[in-house]
């Protein structure tokens, strides 16, 4: 699809400084910009470039005025960083406007759905699902009975929703990832025989969370497991049994939360941190890549290691952990003075 330069500068509130029918249909870095594509200058290391660049169009910010001739329009805005991303958006969206119902899908009887619908081929809807407007459910994607979506969820290819499942809306669901599937609850016998806790709980994603490919989400024992509005789930996450996300958190690919544990509000948690069940994370804690968290954390702390302990300790202590051979050097060779002078 090709946009007018005039077209992107009233999505993106802009002026033009140029020629305002040029036309592109593609999108790159400004040291690799091409005939046809649009671009942006957002860090001062690489003006250079825009004396060079081939793009058609480049966005920039309100203050900048050129010192040289150039070959691209300009589209000044207050924020061009900003501005490209919400273009970036805006494309996304374009190109992943798609509606209707595809074959061969099954939509139970007792489905409903609202305006807008998009469902790809191969996917299933169950018993008594309710979905609302502008939903698009990807190929091979599968819906279970009794869950209830909300308006503009995108649910891509691949995925599994379990019964009973709540999500709010402006959710995106990505491709392979799983939520509600049965929690990880066993109890053992005298023998050491393990026996299936039965999981009857659900899953509950409230307003604009994303969850990333990969990523399983299991439902609750009792009660449910709750995703609160706003977090930002990366790739293949796990998050155990009656967890709670508190508003606003994003954490990185590859951790693993155990059930039962509460994460507050607007905490950083970095890739392959391991979360023990049954405790509790205050708000706007970061947690650095790696950590093992076995204990309750306070609000605002800085966390890295494993176990793990305070971010400002564990760099000093990590001085020391490198210099160890040369320490035990040290001792030794006090312990030969010490034995020699006897």
């Amino acid at each position: 699809m090709k946009f007018t330069a005039e077209q992107i500068a009233g999505i993106l509130e802009g002026d033009i400084v140029g020629d305002p029918n040029v036309g592109v249909d593609k999108l790159s870095k400004i040291e690799e910009g091409t005939e046809g594509a649009i671009t942006f200058l957002a860090n001062p290391k690489y003006t250079s470039y825009i004396y060079s660049t081939k793009a058609s169009i480049t966005i920039v910010s309100k203050s900048f005025e050129p010192e040289d001739d150039l070959s691209t329009t300009l589209i000044k805005v207050d924020d061009p960083y900003k501005a490209f991303s919400k273009l970036l958006e805006y494309y996304n969206q374009v190109k992943l406007n798609k509606s209707g119902i595809e074959n061969p899908s099954y939509i139970s009887e007792t489905a409903s759905y609202g305006e807008n619908l998009y469902l790809g081929a191969f996917s299933y809807l169950g018993d008594n699902v309710k979905l609302g407007d502008n939903v698009k459910i990807y190929p091979n994607a599968f819906i279970g009975d009794n869950v209830q979506i909300g308006d503009n969820v995108m649910i891509f290819p691949g995925a599994k929703i379990y019964s009973e499942t709540v999500i709010g809306n402006n959710c995106v669901i990505h491709g392979g990832a799983i939520v509600g599937a049965d929690g990880f609850g066993f109890s053992p016998d005298q023998q050491g025989v393990y026996s299936k806790v039965p999981q009857i709980g659900n899953v509950i994603i409230e307003d604009h969370v994303d969850v990333g490919a990969g990523t399983t989400i299991d439902r609750a024992t009792l009660g449910s497991t709750i995703i609160r509005k706003g977090v930002k789930l990366d790739n293949q996450i796990q998050i155990a049994h009656n967890v709670e996300v508190g508003e606003h958190t994003a954490i990185a690919a590859q951790t693993g939360v155990a059930g039962s544990s509460k994460i507050g509000k607007n905490c950083l948690i970095g890739g392959q941190v391991g979360i023990a069940g049954h405790i509790q994370i205050g708000d706007r804690v970061k947690i650095q890549a790696q950590s093992g968290i076995g204990r309750n954390i306070k609000d605002d702390e800085v966390i890295q290691g494993s176990p793990a302990f305070g971010y400002n300790d564990w760099n000093k202590a990590y001085v020391h952990f490198r210099n160890l051979p040369k320490i035990e050097d040290r001792l030794t060779q006090l312990e030969k003075k010490i034995s020699d002078n006897g």
